[in-house]
């Protein structure tokens, strides 16, 4: 059966299911219980008789053999009781419910999966699966799923550019369901890659280090890494349970692949050791950050900083605000550009992204060391968005798009490009002199101008007006979070 086939085959239950109320989210939680489950049956059956250390009466068997009511009580408890299990086991199970409330769509769902031989299908045909599975998620506006999405041409392109290299760390502290580790793991594995024994199993167990907040995109994540050999059945789990800016970070790290969360606000202040402690709001302790901001994306990009070793390389799709914001927004990118090798930033288009509106880059830079020196001599800026037009269903955005760019990046050595019309160079005398030292640079002639019925959507208007609206009100709650 070929993989098309088998996510239809998988995915078409989903529609009757969604009778009963139990959404895209839900059955993709439940068909990550259970398929974990049956993988561990193949795995403790000839010829690998593994230890799965699932404890007995709670495995694939003692489901597969009961039905309607005596299969549902029996399915509580074998969530219940392996959400206490450690490692992966505990991971992918931790505050399992059943969300399938008839005993007879749940047996169904059972022996659906039973039919299958998982094992005997090769990696690419699992992966696929799953990831198909992921982007239908995705695609369905009212879950919310598509946060955790990244369009997979974007994770290519970025990748491409970065080249990651064999026996070498590679993070991401917002990594929802795993995008950015699967793509650094395909151009690891890509056709005419020679890895050995040892950088095999370091790819599998030590190239990957990633933190979700969220409870199920974190099983979804470990699942995802797991059915594309990442990762293993009784091991310990690659993806922290936690919240990344809470503290400093344990390691630091090769590479940082990340696209942090949009939300601007966030529930907590970050203050580092010259803050002052916002009473009204629980705050972290960073000492190792430049300044005090409640704006997400400032903190996620001083704690990516902060993550890399030196000569580290990072490449992190941020918003535009923090390209232009100002007060800790204007510190914290004069600091960045100072004390990092600041040399890319691609605009992205609209249209690309699940959330309606949103306006992105991704800013390449290197660690440089502390010394004092200013280490960005200037920045690439490749403009991917003026007259660009995208949408998720009828333009999408694939790796043809972005092939200008990566061609214009020159991944086999940067300091050898040539500039082109949408590829254009600024120095840091230039950039320190501008307004802020804002990076919202364009020069092209946006063609819909030149016409107001093509100006863009009145949602896309409405979510640049918010973002400016936003920016201002951060630039002055970090003001009087500093008067205070």
């Amino acid at each position: 059966m070929n993989t098309s086939t088998l996510v239809q085959k998988v995915w078409n239950f989903c529609h009757t299911l969604r009778d009963d109320g139990v959404g895209y989210g839900d059955y993709l939680e439940q068909l990550t219980y259970l398929l974990f489950l049956k993988l561990a049956h193949e795995y403790a059956q000839e010829p690998y008789n593994r230890d799965t250390q699932i404890p007995p009466g709670f495995d694939w068997a003692s489901l597969r053999g009961k039905t309607g009511e005596p299969l549902e009580a029996h399915y509580l408890a074998t969530l219940h009781k392996l959400g206490l299990e450690p490692g992966m086991l505990g991971a992918i199970f931790f505050k399992a419910q059943n969300k399938i409330q008839d005993p007879a769509k749940l047996s169904r769902l059972v022996q659906m999966i039973d039919a299958e031989n998982w094992i005997s299908l090769d990696t690419d045909t699992k992966g696929d699966l799953y990831e198909g599975l992921l982007q239908k998620n995705a695609e369905d506006t009212k879950s919310g799923a598509g946060q955790y999405f990244t369009p997979r041409a974007l994770i290519e392109a970025m990748v491409t550019c970065v080249r990651p290299e064999p026996m070498k760390t590679i993070a991401d502290p917002a990594c929802g369901t795993g995008g950015f580790f699967l793509g650094a793991y395909n151009w690891l594995t890509r056709p005419g890659a020679q890895l050995n024994k040892a950088q095999k199993e370091f790819l599998r167990d030590q190239t990957f280090h990633g933190n979700e907040i969220v409870p199920n995109t974190r099983r979804m994540c470990l699942m995802n890494l797991f059915l594309h050999s990442i990762g293993e059945l009784d091991g310990e789990p690659l993806v922290e349970r936690s919240d990344a800016l809470i503290s400093e970070p344990r390691r630091t790290v090769d590479y940082v692949l990340a696209n942090p969360p949009f939300g601007k606000k966030s529930s907590m202040t970050i203050t580092n050791e010259d803050g002052e402690e916002d009473r009204d709001a629980l705050t972290y302790e960073r000492q190792d950050f430049w300044e005090t901001t409640s704006n997400k994306q400032l903190n996620f990009l001083q704690h990516i900083v902060s993550m890399l070793k030196l000569d580290g390389k990072a490449a992190v799709v941020l918003p535009d605000n923090v390209l232009f914001e100002g007060g800790a927004g204007e510190k914290i990118r004069k600091k960045l550009l100072e004390t990092c090798d600041v040399h890319t930033i691609l605009r992205l288009p609209t249209g690309i992204f699940y959330a309606q509106g949103v306006k992105a880059n991704v800013v390449f830079f290197d660690a440089k060391p502390k010394d004092g020196k200013v280490h960005t001599q200037g920045v690439w800026f490749y403009d991917l968005r003026t007259n660009k037009h995208f949408t998720l269903k009828t333009r999408t955005l694939k790796l043809e798009d972005l092939q200008d760019f990566i061609t214009c990046y020159h991944p086999e050595n940067r300091h050898e490009r040539v500039a082109t019309e949408r590829f254009r160079f600024f120095s840091y005398d230039e950039l320190m002199a501008r307004d802020k030292a804002s990076l919202d640079i364009f020069w092209l002639k946006d063609d819909s101008l030149d016409d107001l019925a093509e100006l863009p959507p009145p949602d896309v208007l409405q979510q640049e007006i918010i973002d400016h609206l936003e920016a201002a009100l951060a630039s002055f709650r970090d003001v009087a979070l500093k008067l205070r």
